[in-house]
This record gives C-alpha cells, structure tokens and sequence, in this order.
C-alpha cells in the first residue's frame, strides 16, 4: 500500500495535516528571507534540540491522530457484547461523521474511502474491535508504523496487559 500523498495539501495553512516540528520549519521558511536562512537554520536545529513540546498546544497531525484511536479503540472496546440496532446505528453515524469532520483533510478523505471498502462491523464488540484494529493497520502500513496484532486488541484497550503493567 502506498503512503499517504500528502502533496495536494498546503501544509502552512494545515497545522492538523503535519507533524510540529515540520509546521514550524514551514511557518519559518515563509518569514525568513535568504540571507537569514543559514541562521535560522541554526536556531531551528538547537530548538528543536533544547525545546521540550508543551503539553497544552494545539494538536499536530501525530497528537491527533493519536489521539483520535485512542478514542476509537475505547469507544470500540466499551461496545456492548449484545448492541441494540440503534447502538449499531449510532457507532456507524459517528465513524461516518469523523471521517467527513476530522481536521485534517487527506487523512479524512483516504478514511472516508477505507470505508466505502471495508464498513463498520458493529455487530458486538469483537466484532468492532477487530475491524477497527485492521482499518488502523491500514492506515500504520501507509505512514510506516509496525503493524498491531490484533489478537491482542481487547488486551490492549479493555482489560489491560497480561502482565499487570496496566493495574
């Protein structure tokens, strides 16, 4: 599968579409001139060094993207084992809305076709779990993360690790 190309965007204007650190070299190439590219250059590399990233920022493309399975895999994890038709109405409602409102644009619009591909499976939470652990897979093949074993989804999200780390 083939990495997501991210060409089209304009990066400067789309904080959620980048990581931080390649947003704000952006920003920067924008408002140095030539002659002060070889000190910014300078400045960059020693903070990028120094500069530890607050915790409080607006979210760049990794926080969120973070962020937003770890909200899915806990949403998927808490499903009920017996979902009532309108809880599997409303799981497939909300997966389709994120994929038309999540902020970054490409990202949303190559989810938006996984899943004319692949649909919500809601039919109990194995189910949803399962298939959410492999529309994320998906998506770590095409940006260069390891793949997650699936086997270990509810371990992972509902029950914690085997080894009591998560007690």
């Amino acid at each position: 599968m083939p990495l997501i190309d991210s060409s089209n965007v304009n990066p400067e204007n789309c904080r959620t579409c980048v990581d931080f650190k390649t947003w704000t070299k952006q920003q920067r190439k924008s408002l140095s001139s030539s002659s002060e590219k070889k000190n910014v250059k300078k400045q960059e590399i020693k903070e990028e060094r120094d500069a530890p990233q607050r915790e409080d920022c607006p979210l760049d493309k990794n926080s969120l993207g973070n962020s937003t399975w770890s909200l899915l895999h806990t949403i998927a994890a808490n499903f009920p084992e017996q979902p009532t038709q309108q809880q599997q109405s409303d799981i497939k409602t909300f997966i389709s809305s994120l994929s038309r409102l999540y902020p970054c644009e490409y990202c949303a619009k190559d989810f938006r076709n996984e899943l004319k591909e692949s649909p919500p499976e809601t039919k109990d939470q194995e189910q949803l779990s399962q298939w959410l652990c492999r529309m994320h897979n998906k998506v770590n093949v095409k940006i260069g993360k390891p793949v997650f074993d699936c086997s270990k989804v509810n371990e992972r999200w509902r029950d914690g690790w085997l080894d009591g780390s998560c007690d």
